[in-house]
Order: structure tokens, then sequence, then C-alpha cells
């Protein structure tokens, strides 16, 4: 039987996290952050030591996701949430 590796201290394709003293998965994951603001994090935690302004882009691309999501109208159900749940009724 192999020994199992410590996924943080393992990492694919580099030690952009892994080398960090606090990996942004262990912070997103400690601090229950969301998916947006985990990329937003992942990317602005990376940007000097794998893709450079690219990562900022990215990360800014997350955060204007954010802002356009947040300033809809009130959020509508997508129409085959609507379909499934025609006539239950919540409380």
């Amino acid at each position: 039987m192999s020994a199992q590796v410590d996924p943080l201290n393992h990492q694919e394709a580099g030690a952009h996290y892994k080398d960090m003293r606090i990996q942004p998965v262990e912070y997103i994951h400690a601090n229950g952050i969301g998916y947006f603001e985990g990329n937003v994090i992942k990317y602005v935690s990376r940007w000097r030591s794998k893709n450079g302004v690219e990562d900022l882009k990215k990360a800014r691309h997350y955060l204007d996701l954010m802002i356009a999501l947040e300033q809809r109208a009130p959020a509508k159900e997508a129409p085959h949430v609507q379909a499934l749940t025609k006539g239950w009724e919540f409380t």
C-alpha cells in the first residue's frame, strides 16, 4: 500500500502555492469563503509568481462578476428551477 501524499505539500505544475506561508486554499476553506471570493484571493495571491498581470485581470473579472450579480434586480430563479418548483410552497 502506498503512502498517502498530503495535498497541501504536493502541487502539480509549480510551487506558486506550496511555497506560501498560508496557502490560499487553507485560508479560503478556514473562513468559509465562496467561489467568486476564493478565486479573487487565489489569483491575487499568486500573480507575482505565476502569470503576472494576467492573474490580476482574472481576479478583476471575478470581482466584476460579483458586482454585476449583486447589482441585478432582485434575483429571479432560472426557468428550469421555476419549472421544478412550480406549485411548491416555501416558508
